[in-house]
């Protein structure tokens, strides 16, 4: 099997999010500027988000690897919350969700651009290996923006093969990402509530099951969406995946409630082991997860 080096990821706390906000996302742009025009934006659209590629991982991991933040147009914003430290660990990923306003949602957008998302600064590559990059995205006037930075969260302080520009720059990204877990951050008006995210379709990554000591005696479970393994997820990862919608995405939610991250699945006469993935609302089907490679 394949697999890519991270070294340690970074962790992003569970964000305790809410305000009321439905259809679709309008609002000043934050500026203070009262003659700046209001945005408007779809439902669905991704207005924001924090996430990690590559890395010191699994195939499985790399391809259903969640954002650590991701903000939609009408507010919604969906975090990945605290998991229990065992092992093996349940099925399905912890995902909360909230809301913010659209205040809050140009504030966010601001300052995300005042961090130097979108300028397309060059902040170098720290002597760091094998580290995951942390990707920024954001919707603005010029459309969808990114900034993609190798190492930002194993890297910092004095760093070799780093100007002092591209230290700063970096430094602001820290500074930018820690903020939105503090009080004052650019979410801060959102941390009230939370509520489980509930997902529509699921996608399931299958891999022949192999027997694993560590993990000790695991019940067989019957595998209740597509037939596994499904369609080739890359050329030599040995993945395949489907898409589980409607009562099936209820069904897989269903069962997967109890089941572990070694849990065997059966699906056509055969044992597989399963990584789960709800999708989000800007994902249709596991041809999104190619992205979070």
């Amino acid at each position: 099997m394949k697999i890519r080096r991270s070294g340690r990821l970074a962790v992003v706390p569970l964000l305790l999010l809410t305000s009321a906000a439905c259809g679709q996302q309008t609002g000043a742009t934050g500026s203070g500027e009262a003659d700046s025009p209001e945005r408007s934006y779809s439902a669905d659209a991704v207005v924001f988000r924090m996430d990690h590629t590559g890395g010191f991982v699994t195939p499985a991991m790399l391809a259903t690897r969640l954002p650590a933040i991701s903000v939609y147009g009408d507010g919604r914003v969906i975090t990945q919350g605290p998991v229990p430290m065992i092992y093996p660990g349940p099925a399905l990923p912890n995902l909360q969700v909230g809301t913010i306003g659209a205040a809050e949602l140009e504030e966010l957008i601001t300052a995300a651009r005042a961090a130097g998302v979108g300028g397309g600064a060059d902040l170098g590559t720290p002597p760091v290996a094998d580290a995951p990059s942390t990707r920024f995205t954001v919707l603005g006037d010029n459309g969808v923006e990114q900034l993609e930075v190798y190492a930002l969260a194993e890297s910092g302080g004095t760093e070799t093969g780093l100007t002092g520009d591209q230290q700063a720059g970096r430094d602001r990204l820290r500074e930018f990402a820690d903020s939105l877990t503090a009080e004052s951050g650019p979410l801060a008006a959102a941390q009230a509530s939370t509520q489980a995210y509930a997902p529509t379709a699921v996608a399931a990554v299958a891999e022949p099951w192999v027997a694993n000591t560590e993990a000790g005696e695991q019940p067989e479970v019957a595998w209740p969406g597509p037939t596994l393994p499904g369609a080739d997820l890359g050329t030599d990862l040995g993945l395949g995946c489907v898409t589980a919608t409607g009562e099936e995405a209820r069904k897989v939610l269903a069962v997967a409630a109890d089941a572990t991250t070694a849990t065997p699945w059966t699906s056509a006469g055969t044992r597989w082991t399963v990584t789960l993935r709800p999708l989000l609302p800007d994902e249709t089907d596991c041809g999104d997860l190619a992205t979070n490679r």
